[in-house]
């Protein structure tokens, strides 16, 4: 348990600074409110927050100083496996749409009615921001997009909650559960997000189960960048016929709404899609890759 919360105050500590540092260049070098300045803020946020400390603290951690050996970056699983796991973030997206939804209509009691306009004014300051990034009017702006809103969240992000502190807290396989649980309610707390709360909790659980099955980060990280970038082209390719008036695209939408049933089907199809990864014969856990 001690090497448990020292590992755990390494890795924020480390985190912490090099957020710091992060903002502090983002500051020197932008430090306005525009488009592009505000994407050169995540940028170094991602990096310094998410990416940069895993690296490191892993590369403390390992015995041999081999930072992509302890995050099991060295594994590789069968071609199928990855297949599959595209295949089920793509159909659990009208179920996340779904549960998106049901987690919107949430009403919190009169009591804290303060709490709940707060709370819908930091989604709707999200909205717009993540709209503002969205936008490209060519090619070029959609792979940065891609690779900013997509690509380097998905790894950065795996690297930090299953790659590191779901692997702190698991210790013993008997207790990987807890840890899978935790490590998702923290991934899905630290977005700040509440009307989003419970699907990307219920995401990143996904995501921890499956990385605990198969023991490769590759696998978890591949499906959320699958996510993030369906969203990002559904928008790009998306004209003013099929975005929505709130500016989503049927991508967003697709599974709630008049499409609920839609949504319901995708999460029974997810589930049984789950099951296989519990079949030892079905699943193939990581196996190394020779690493210096």
């Amino acid at each position: 348990m001690k090497e448990k919360f020292l590992k755990i105050l390494t890795w924020i500590g480390i985190m912490s600074v090099l957020t710091i540092i992060a903002m502090l260049i983002w500051t020197l070098c932008w430090g306005s409110q525009t488009t592009t300045s505000l994407k050169w803020l995540q940028f170094l946020q991602t990096i310094g927050t998410f990416l940069l400390p895993p690296v490191l603290c892993a590369w403390l951690w390992d015995a041999d100083h081999k930072p992509l050996r302890w995050l099991h970056l060295d594994r590789t699983v069968h071609w199928r496996i990855y297949i599959l796991a595209v295949v089920i973030m793509l159909c659990a997206i009208p179920g996340i749409n779904l549960l998106v939804d049901l987690n919107g209509r949430i009403v919190l009691p009169q009591c804290l009615e303060h709490l709940e306009q707060i709370l819908k004014r930091q989604e709707e300051a999200a909205a717009a921001l993540t709209l503002r990034f969205l936008q490209a009017d060519n090619f070029g702006t959609l792979l940065i997009n891609i690779g900013l809103m997509a690509l380097l969240p998905a790894l950065a992000e795996e690297l930090s909650f299953r790659g590191t502190l779901q692997q702190i807290l698991s210790g013993q396989k008997r207790s990987y559960h807890l840890a899978v649980w935790v490590t998702a309610f923290i991934f899905s707390a630290i977005h700040m997000q509440f009307y989003g709360f419970i699907p990307r909790m219920l995401m990143g659980a996904m995501f921890g189960y499956i990385f605990v099955w198969t023991g490769s980060l590759w696998v978890p990280v591949l499906m959320h960048f699958t996510n993030n970038a369906v969203a990002v082209l559904a928008f790009y390719f998306s004209d003013d016929t099929v975005r929505l008036t709130d500016n989503k695209s049927i991508a967003d939408t697709i599974g709630s709404g008049d499409t609920w049933w839609i949504g319901v089907i995708s999460l029974v199809v997810v589930t049984c899609l789950l099951v296989l990864f519990t079949y030892p014969d079905l699943r193939a856990r990581g196996r190394r890759t020779h690493t210096r």
